[in-house]
Order: C-alpha cells, then structure tokens, then sequence
C-alpha cells in the first residue's frame, strides 16, 4: 500500500497561501485517488479536496476558488495549494487515500494556522 507524508505547514497571515506536500512511497501511488483532509479544534476532519488518478478534481465548498489540488506522478506527490488563506483554515490538513480512510489508518498532518 502507498504511504503518505504531509508536509508544508505553517503560520500565515489571513489572505496569505502556503503550498501543502503530500509525499508518497510506492509504486502504485499513480493509480491511485488521494484525497486531503482538515480538522481544525474540537471539530469533526473534514474532506476538503479530491484529485482522481485521471487528474479529475472536486473540492469542499469553503475553499472552492481559493484551494487548487494537483498530483505530480514523477515525484510520487500531490499538491493543495492554499490561497487566500482564512483564520478558519486552520486546522491539522492530512492526505490519505481512500483504503486507508476506509482502514482508519492516518498520518501526523502537518498543522495550518492562520492569524487575523
């Protein structure tokens, strides 16, 4: 199975970006779907975006305009490029993909803070 290592987090000012990397190991990460996560305090993780192995795209509402997800398969990563950052993007952002999710199975993230 693919492993996955979050990194790129940090402290930014409201409006700022900060770019997020999704490092894997495995040979079959290419064909895979990977998807990043947040959850921010005392809150549920939520689903913030989706890349296919196709290169097909979604994301969650609140960052629709603002958060692009790419995937470079000659470097085994995958990308969330964050902008116009908000203090309500803060929050732990993990990337998975989707056995693992089904499997429960979770990274460190790498923590997002953003400051007003």
């Amino acid at each position: 199975q693919v492993q996955l290592v979050e990194s790129g987090g940090g402290l930014v000012q409201a409006g700022g970006s900060l770019r997020l990397s999704c490092a894997a190991s495995g040979s079959t990460f290419s064909m895979n779907a990977i998807y990043w996560y947040r959850q921010a305090p005392g809150k549920q993780r939520e689903l913030v975006a989706v890349i296919t192995s196709g290169g097909s795209t979604n994301y969650a509402g609140s960052v629709k305009g603002r958060f692009i997800i790419s995937r470079d398969n000659a470097r085994n990563t995958v990308y969330l490029q964050m902008n116009s950052l908000k203090p309500e993007d803060t929050a732990v952002y993990y990337c998975n993909t989707p056995w693992a999710v089904n499997q429960g199975y979770w990274g460190q993230g790498t923590q997002v803070t953003v400051s007003s």
